[in-house]
């Protein structure tokens, strides 16, 4: 005879699953990789830190998808590339449409959640890919832009990147010129998120005065803890939150870790010809992350600890408030992160570790992704 269980227990399940936590990443970076190694994500992949499979183990349901390609593809390049990434994001949806599912609004985030589904959402890394062309802008909002990162390390003709204000080159001005308030004012107008990582001090400074809605920064970390030029100084943290924005703590070594930067070159040069060798296949960036698969051991004694990424969430919260601190691992985008934190299966170790300093369920809950809800339904308004 069949035992079924109590309908009420049954009701209690299935609210239980709904009200798993929404846990959003703000940046990963894995289909520009993705182009280079034609990988399934749908299936567990050997390298990498993305796949679907991976994400469901780590409890990540939501991922902002970086659509991103480096300075050398200048016009005529940019958008076609942003494109073909967007394409291929598009592919593995129709692949696995029981498992995931386009997003382009707050309440359809919550809808495919609310339905189990895996939510995908675009974030294009770099002005540059526009072409300084308007319509390229409304073309890439029409596929489901949710934010522009207004530069990368480039700066474009009408903001100047991080890069370009630190050392003076690359740049025809600093900060946002009259295209750059328009772009900036197109996007509020269209409810996409205005994403200020890479910026320049001047460019951050002049979106703060255009923008009539939240800003966000989609990965970047505190300048007081390491002073890299792509790290926020605590006014512009400061200047971000009254603004209503968030700052989504990124993972990489080289943002957490002052002392990475030596590890890392001397590990470099160290395995010179094979870096050759593999930049001739991955190209020159994605060679690196190659490179400490081929020597695991050795690329993990340069990482920092898992503690070095706690300490700037937690430094941020104590600074700006917990409601403007949040996660863009900036996984598949660069080649080392702590200790611990292979991959997307591995956010429960941050969640231990957060809890380990005495964060509660509510601020967690916050920084996984509550945050990003709130201001991205604040950008809609």
């Amino acid at each position: 005879m069949k035992k079924f269980l109590p309908v009420a227990l049954l009701f209690s399940f299935s609210s239980i699953m709904a009200q798993q936590r929404l846990l959003v990443d703000t940046h990963n970076d894995v289909f520009s990789f993705q182009l280079v190694t034609k990988a399934d994500l749908g299936k567990l992949q050997p390298v990498g830190n993305f796949d679907l499979i991976r994400a469901a183990k780590g409890g990540l349901n939501a991922q902002v998808f970086s659509i991103w390609c480096g300075e050398d593809y200048g016009k005529g390049k940019g958008f076609a590339h942003a494109n073909r990434e967007i394409d291929s994001l598009y592919a593995l949806i129709a692949r696995y449409p029981d498992k995931m599912a386009l997003v382009k609004s707050p309440q359809e985030l919550k809808k495919v959640h609310q339905q189990g589904r895996f939510a995908a959402m675009i974030g294009v890394e770099g002005g540059h890919m526009i072409e300084d062309r308007m319509d390229y802008l409304d073309s890439l909002i029409k596929r489901g832009l949710v934010y522009l990162t207004l530069t990368w390390n480039n700066s474009t003709s009408w903001a100047s990147s991080a890069r370009d204000e630190t050392t003076g080159k690359g740049m025809r001005q600093a900060g946002l010129n009259e295209l750059g308030k328009q772009i900036v004012k197109t996007l509020n107008k269209n409810g996409v998120l205005v994403d200020v990582s890479h910026a320049g001090e001047k460019t951050f400074y002049d979106v703060l005065a255009t923008s009539t809605k939240p800003v966000i920064a989609s990965h970047s970390n505190a300048y007081a803890l390491t002073p890299h030029r792509r790290n926020l100084k605590d006014e512009q943290l400061k200047a971000l939150a009254k603004n209503g924005g968030v700052v989504f703590v990124n993972f990489y070594s080289g943002f957490l870790d002052s002392s990475y930067d030596h590890r890392v070159q001397d590990f470099l040069q160290l395995h010179e010809k094979e870096l050759d060798s593999l930049n001739n296949i991955y190209t020159k960036d994605f060679a690196p992350t190659m490179l400490n698969v081929m020597y695991k051991k050795e690329a993990d004694q340069i990482r920092p600890p898992l503690s070095a990424l706690v300490k700037h969430i937690d430094y941020m919260v104590k600074l700006i408030g917990v409601d403007h601190v949040g996660i863009g691992s900036d996984f598949d985008g660069s080649e080392s992160f702590p200790a611990g934190m292979d991959s997307v299966a591995d956010y429960p170790k941050l969640e231990t570790a957060l809890k380990n300093i005495g964060y509660k369920k509510e601020w967690i809950d916050k920084i996984f992704g509550g945050n990003f809800v709130r201001v991205w339904e604040a950008s809609k308004k």
